[in-house]
């Protein structure tokens, strides 16, 4: 059981020349006792150096990429209980790339081990091909008939085409309206991979790349998904690359 303050005023104080001074002795005794019950005032993980920590892994991250890459990180909760770290350790979840709506996260070891998640966004802004005007089923892409445009690559699908000579002189595999991003999945463009090909498979994560080899599992035109099966067995999914690479994010 907690002790209470002990303040203890005279029935009748000496002769004092200041006549207030008793009444400054019950404040003074009122202000003690007060302190010794207020709640204890907890440290807090700061959101800006959260924040902080995030943008500048995401920076990182998409070194490389084409465009001009805005990054937006929302803040840490201001209210959070988390204790301050003196090390934060910014990761993205397994699967997960620098690209489009994100959650990353925030890991800390010391002095008190805590992980958090903060949410992201990563445009990416290029040159994208659009139709210019309707294609035909089967009819061949022209110079004509496409058109770069400038937007959010990361809002656009995986195997949207960015440079003309990716498009034209390829059949149209159905009808296409005009003002459309053009995707390669909308072309016959002949596979970069093929099943059962023996492919070279690139891992690439924050600061490394590791090259292995591995048996395609499907046919995939440039910027597609395909399979792999690696020597142990392991099924793994990537992007095919021309040439006949496939490209695995980690």
């Amino acid at each position: 059981m907690n002790e209470q303050p002990r303040c203890a005023l005279r029935a009748r104080p000496p002769r004092h020349p200041f006549p207030g001074s008793r009444f400054s002795a019950a404040l003074a005794c009122g202000a003690l006792a007060l302190s010794l019950h207020a709640p204890a005032v907890r440290a807090q993980q700061p959101p800006e150096a959260a924040a902080d920590a995030v943008r500048t892994f995401l920076e990182r991250e998409t070194r490389g990429l084409p465009g001009q890459v805005r990054i937006t990180v929302s803040p840490l909760d201001a209210r959070n209980q988390l204790p301050p770290c003196a090390a934060l350790t910014p990761f993205l979840p397994a699967g997960t790339r620098a690209w489009g709506q994100i959650s990353v996260g925030l890991r800390c070891d010391s002095p008190v081990a805590w992980t958090a998640y903060l949410q992201a966004s990563v445009a990416v802004m290029a040159d994208h091909l659009v139709t210019k005007r309707p294609l035909r089923a089967a009819q061949i892409v022209g110079p004509d008939d496409i058109e770069l445009r400038h937007g959010d690559l990361a809002a656009l699908p995986g195997d949207t085409l960015t440079d003309a000579a990716q498009a034209i002189g390829h059949h149209a595999r159905h009808a296409v309206a005009s003002d459309v991003p053009l995707r390669s999945a909308m072309l016959r463009i002949p596979p970069a991979v093929q099943q059962g090909q023996p492919v070279r498979v690139i891992s690439a994560g924050a600061g490394f790349s590791v090259a292995s080899e591995g048996r395609a599992l499907n046919n995939a035109a440039p910027g597609e998904s395909v399979r792999v099966r690696m020597p142990n067995g392991q099924v793994v999914t990537g992007t095919a690359q021309a040439g006949g690479s496939v490209e695995v994010a980690f």
